[in-house]
């Protein structure tokens, strides 16, 4: 293995996805944006699409565009940053839903294209996206006449069931689309595991397709084995890297993989990273560089050739709680410069 190896597990991200699908009242759809969260959206939309998913959620028209082209017609395409100036054409042409997040997207919409699709998006108290209640309500009614084909919301704190944003979210939801015809999204992965009540006709499952939190039950869809270079014995007294920011204690037997920040492993998350040779759960060691990181295999029954960072033996959030970060920026820092494996689908 010259290059880090990273393995995309699409069996599990088809289970992923069914596994939620089980828990949903109504449709299950599938967020597939940032080239689908960093695993490309080329084999995962399509793994997806042939899963069952009918509703796609991107962030851009671009995205949108692109996607369309990979899964060509049947499917319908949501845009959550609505309608931008110049993306009138490639609404039109590829056929994607803008979900408008204001006056102003609403205007711009009906004016480029008066007969196009669209979908509302609305601000239940994150002041992120959408329209404010009264936005909403000065629009309702010219905005239901054309028959939107989603209205949706977003919710703040659905990994953390016992808060209380929660339940205030929900009742406002309801409270700005009780009674009407269109059918209704206010879940990602953390709604869906909330329960029913918050589920409502279609959700948007986006970090638990991919193996993370707070789908605890998720298989994990990433595996990341990087190549030991070298391997040398290290003196008690003696440092590795740069500042001599380790210092051996012990002997120690350091192996130096090919891989660094460069490829979306955090520097930050050195002074609490673990990886491991084979079965051995083994410490990082010094600082992160660009293309290098040390690790102390000491206590592993041989010289490992390789060194698994993401897979079997630790999720992406545990490898974000080392750098003090999320999951999601995890898998969506994940370089270009790894060789990619595809599994199953």
């Amino acid at each position: 293995m010259a290059r880090p190896l990273l393995t995309i597990d699409l069996d599990a991200l088809k289970t992923n996805w069914r596994n939620l699908d089980r828990q949903m009242s109504g449709e299950t759809g599938a967020v597939v944006k940032a080239d689908a969260y960093g695993l490309g959206v080329d084999r995962v939309a399509l793994v997806l699409a042939q899963e069952g998913a009918r509703t796609f959620f991107v962030a851009t028209a671009e995205e949108g565009a692109d996607l369309r082209e990979i899964l060509g017609a049947g499917v319908e395409i949501c845009v959550f940053n609505g309608h931008m100036d110049g993306d009138a054409r490639l609404i039109s042409g590829a056929r994607l839903v803008p979900m408008l997040n204001s006056i102003d997207q609403m205007v711009m919409h009906v004016e480029a294209l008066p007969d196009h699709p669209f979908g509302i998006q609305l601000d239940t108290g994150m002041n992120r996206l959408g329209m404010e209640e009264a936005e909403w309500s000065a629009l309702r009614d010219i905005a239901m006449a054309q028959t939107p084909r989603l209205i949706m919301s977003h919710l703040a704190c659905s990994d953390t069931p016992a808060h209380e944003m929660n339940l205030a979210q929900l009742r406002r939801f309801h409270e700005m689309t009780d009674g009407l015809s269109a059918r209704r999204s206010l879940s990602a992965t953390g709604g869906i595991l909330l329960g029913r009540e918050y589920q409502f006709d279609v959700a948007r499952p986006g970090i638990g397709l991919y193996g993370g939190m707070p789908f605890i039950d998720a298989q994990p869809v990433v595996h990341l084995d990087v190549p030991v270079i070298q391997t040398r014995d290290v003196a008690p007294g003696e440092s590795v890297g740069y500042g001599n920011a380790w210092i051996a204690e012990r002997p120690s037997r350091i192996a130096t993989i090919a891989a660094g920040y460069a490829d979306g492993i955090h520097r930050i998350m050195a002074p609490d990273a673990w990886v491991y040779a084979g079965e051995t759960r083994c410490k990082v060691v010094g600082r992160i560089s660009m293309d290098l990181i040390g690790v102390d295999v000491t206590d592993a029954p041989a010289p490992p050739p390789s060194i698994e960072v993401l897979g079997r033996h630790q999720s992406i959030d545990t490898v974000a709680d080392a750098a003090g970060t999320i999951g999601y920026e995890i898998l969506t820092a994940l370089g270009d410069r790894y060789a990619r494996r595809y599994v199953g689908g």
